[in-house]
Formats: structure tokens, sequence, C-alpha cells
């Protein structure tokens, strides 16, 4: 199969990451960028060898692209996405939405057209996320609860997440979304939500949503609790699951140490803790996942296999996944008194 053409709109850091991405991936390959700064993406096409456009109707435009990949601010984001569909692009989004019927307009006119459409969820794409729901369901047993802990050092103001007009639920949609991913990925809640409690912080300068915490509980009586955040001071992405005869521990599952936009180290080899009744911190079992690509580079593959014709089943299952997600993440918005 020839490799698909990607554009990308945005030209800001996690653009940068993930066109490098594209660029390693076997199946896809660099196109294009725009930028609403053209500037921006007259830099950003000289350090990847490729063409910038002055806006984003004019990428859309272009007849040698197959997909495009959205890596704007979230309030930007329904336009663009939708009227790359409209152009017969396959769509690839940074995450979150502004609401649920937001991203159902999307993905509704995705499903028309017979385009795929993934959100850019990384950690989904690891192998060690199979393996650990391989191992979940062979040694834990139905998943009774979820802990997640998910902060980064980042209350620089100066960043586009630090604009409610942008970024309207601040870090909610950008920290919190792994939280709630977690649940779909990892519980995959056999009920409803029953009650949903939770707390927020907001930055006394900006306004915005820096940090909170949450509860959730589900009908079929499966519970998560999280907090997430900018204002910790340092890294932190843990995550436990306990199911009804263990446990399954993580301490990056959303950016993994080894490799990742934050981190690099090579030598490092991912891996997950399982631990079973009244095991001692060091009798549990510390299970290593090999990875030979990043679990960017291996989203970006796994995006080009659903563009596929007869990838009906797998497309429908991707955009089912981020709908749960973004469906809990305006239930702990409007829990929180967040209106959207």
């Amino acid at each position: 199969m020839s490799k698909l053409r990607f554009g990308v709109i945005g030209s800001g850091r996690i653009a940068d990451f993930t066109a490098r991405a594209i660029s390693r991936a076997d199946s896809a390959c660099l196109s294009s960028v725009a930028s609403k700064h053209y500037a921006h993406a007259q830099d950003f096409a000289r350090e990847h060898h490729v063409t910038a456009y002055k806006d984003w109707h004019s990428l859309l435009e272009a007849e040698d692209l197959d997909v495009i990949y959205v890596a704007t601010p979230t309030a930007q984001r329904e336009a663009i996405c939708l009227a790359a569909l409209a152009n017969r692009k396959h769509l690839i989004s940074e995450k979150p939405f502004l609401n649920t019927a937001s991203l159902n307009r999307i993905t509704a006119r995705a499903q028309a057209e017979g385009l795929a459409f993934m959100d850019a969820t990384h950690f989904t794409h690891h192998p060690r996320t199979a393996e650990t729901i391989r191992q979940q369901t062979q040694f834990l047993g139905p998943v009774n609860r979820i802990h997640s802990a998910f902060f980064t050092p980042m209350m620089d103001r100066d960043n586009i997440r630090f604009d409610p007009h942008q970024e309207p639920t601040g870090a909610i949609g950008d920290i919190c979304w792994y939280t709630m991913r977690a649940i779909i990925e990892f519980m995959r809640p056999t009920g409803e939500v029953k009650t949903i409690a939770g707390a927020i912080k907001r930055d006394t300068q900006t306004g915005t949503i820096v940090s909170g915490a949450g509860l959730i509980e589900f009908t079929s009586g499966q519970t998560s609790t999280f907090g997430f955040g900018y204002d910790a001071g340092v890294w932190q992405t843990d995550l436990d699951i306990h199911g009804e005869r263990g446990l399954i521990q993580f301490d990056d599952f959303v950016l993994d140490w080894r490799n990742d936009i934050t981190f690099s180290n090579p030598e490092y080899t991912p891996e997950f803790i399982i631990g079973h009744e009244q095991a001692l911190p060091g009798e549990f079992k510390h299970q290593q996942v090999p990875i030979r690509k990043s679990q960017e580079v291996q989203m970006i593959e796994n995006f080009c296999r659903l563009t596929r014709p007869n990838a009906d089943i797998e497309r429908s299952q991707s955009i089912e996944r981020t709908q749960k997600t973004q469906l809990l993440i305006d239930q702990y918005c409007q829990a929180v008194g967040i209106a959207v």
C-alpha cells in the first residue's frame, strides 16, 4: 500500500511532535502544514521539508492529501474537522472537543462520507495497553475500580491552555481526558453513570481551570477516582486497576518514560506491575513490554489501517471510544458547574 499523505493544521509543539511521528511511520508521509500565523507555518515547513499554506482553507483544497491532522485549539476544532471531511479527507484530531454534540456532528459526517476518524490519544496505541487488558482479563477478573492521577508542572500563563476562549474547559479537557479514557480502556463500565462528584481549582489571574479531582460511580457498582492538573510541580501519570483478584499499576500510563514528547530514556523498557492477594511490594510481578516504535508512531500506523475500505467495524469502535470519553468529560463538567 502506498503511503498516505498527511497535512497538518496547527504549528505548535504537539503538532511538531506528531509530525515527526508521521514521518517515522511506515504507512504515512508528511506533505504540508497550515497555521493561522503564516510565518509559523513557514518555519514548520522548513523544519519538516514540506509545503506551507497561508491558511487551512487552502490546505484542505489540496489534491495531494489523504489525511488531515488537526492540532488547533479546541474552540476552532469542529469547523476545521467538518471542512476536512467535506473535502473528502480522512481525519485525526487532537482532543478534547467542545462537547459531545460537537463531536457527534464530526463523527456523523465521517461515517456518512465513509472516512476514518480517530482522536489523538497516544497511550491507547502502546502495546502495553493491549497486554494489560489481556493480563487483567486472565488474572484480575472483572475490574471494580480505577484510580488515576495525571499532573504536569505547567503554570505558564502565556500558553494557549491558559486562554479560556480557546480552551474553555482548561485542564479538564486537556488533562482529565486521559483519566477518563483510562476508564473506557481498562475498566470498560458495564453500566451507566449513576453519580459524579468533583472539585476544581481556577487560576486566580486567568480564570483557567488548572486542576481538579473527582469520583464517578456507575450503576454496575464500578467506581473511578481521579486527580489532574497543571499545578503539582511534577510529572505524575499513575494508574491503579483493581480487579476481583488483584491489582495492576502503572507509573507512566499517559507518557512513556522511554520515548515521548517530554521524556527520552531509550534504555528504559515500559512495564506494569501486577499484585495478588497479600503479596508484599517486593513480591509484585514486574511485567515488561518491549516496544519497537513509539506509541505516537503506532497511533499513526493504526490510523492508516482505519482508512482501508474493509475497516468499518474498527472505524466504528474508534468513534465509540472517543464518544464515551467526551461524554464523561461533559458529565464531569456539569457536576462541577461548567456549562458545555
